[in-house]
């Protein structure tokens, strides 16, 4: 398979995974949370810290938008906002308990409707998907 073929294929799947990720987490929290604001929780649990500049820049959001969603996120007791010991000006965001507590709720909620999901995929079929999702995680979206 040529690379160009490769890439289109890549832009397809991605497109998939973001279609599905939004079906599978639509509704997910009965929290007053916007889905900006769910999509910055769900990054810092799964990175368990990350700065600011790292949320916008994943996200595709400006600095002052997140800025902001993370104001409100404070306001919520969702995040914890610390000073980094070897850069005073830099700034750690981290769950706090509660935005633990209604990440492992919303992840329960998540995993049920992906349990759904694949219900009838065989266990062949699942040891398939998990090698090519390491596969993928070791060669395309490695950080």
């Amino acid at each position: 398979m040529d690379s160009k073929a490769l890439f289109y294929k890549l832009v397809s799947f991605s497109n998939a995974v973001h279609h599905v990720t939004n079906e599978l987490t639509k509704n997910a929290t009965t929290h007053a949370i916007s889905q900006v604001q769910y999509s910055i929780l769900e990054f810092v649990f799964v990175s368990n810290m990350v700065t600011p500049s790292e949320i916008s820049d994943c996200l595709h959001t400006t600095m002052s938008n997140t800025s902001r969603e993370l104001s409100k996120l404070y306001e919520k007791g969702l995040i914890i906002k610390t000073n980094d010991l070897q850069d005073k000006r830099r700034t750690l965001i981290t769950l706090s308990p509660d935005g633990k507590k209604l990440m492992n709720e919303v992840f329960d909620i998540v995993e049920e409707r992906f349990a759904k999901r694949i219900d009838n995929v065989s266990s062949e079929q699942l040891k398939t998907i998990e090698q090519a999702i390491d596969t993928l995680q070791s060669t395309v979206f490695y950080r």
